[in-house]
């Protein structure tokens, strides 16, 4: 009896380290995908007069989900949701190979958009903005402030009366806030 439960102990051990590895290598591809994307679907927004503000794919409850979130200077209707997914859909069925089922979701940022390219950090100086960073930055990692804009890779945000500095690459998540 002892020896079989040293065997069960061991196999879940294995299994541990295979998930782990499976895991690393999810990453890597989603990564991958992630990018495939960006490359496809860029082109076809600009040259709508469309901005691919920024994209999601994740595993959820009901399966994976490739999220597109799309904006323009008038804002985006539901015309340019349904335009943007079908010629999205399209070139991703023809160019985007082995990822297996998935649903493909296109939207506004709304009201909370995420900023992620450093021109959006200047696009967006003066509105309310939430941060987060991978370390801390004098003691904390949220903040919550005014954008002032960025320059030479360092963004800056009033909070409280006080100017707080962030290096760009430590920044994790970067959203308007109300």
């Amino acid at each position: 009896m002892k020896g079989q439960r040293k065997k069960t102990k061991k196999k879940r051990t294995e299994s541990r380290g295979k998930s782990q590895k499976h895991e690393n290598w999810s990453l890597e591809r989603k990564e991958k995908i992630i990018a495939r994307v960006k490359d496809l679907i860029e082109p076809l927004c600009e040259a709508e007069g469309i901005e691919l503000v920024h994209l999601v794919f994740q595993r959820e409850a009901r399966g994976r989900i490739l999220r597109l979130y799309i904006d323009s200077p008038g804002g985006v209707t539901l015309d340019d949701c349904v335009f943007v997914s079908r010629q999205s859909g399209d070139l991703l069925d023809v160019y985007l190979e082995n990822t297996g089922p998935y649903s493909l979701e296109v939207s506004s940022p709304g009201p909370s958009r995420p900023l992620v390219k450093k021109l959006d950090f200047e696009r967006f100086k003066g509105s309310r903005t939430r941060i987060m960073t991978a370390q801390p930055i004098d003691g904390q990692k949220n903040f919550k402030g005014v954008l002032l804009g960025i320059s030479d890779g360092i963004v800056k945000l009033s909070v409280d009366d006080k100017t707080v500095t962030i290096p760009y690459q430590e920044i994790t998540k970067a959203q308007l806030a109300d």
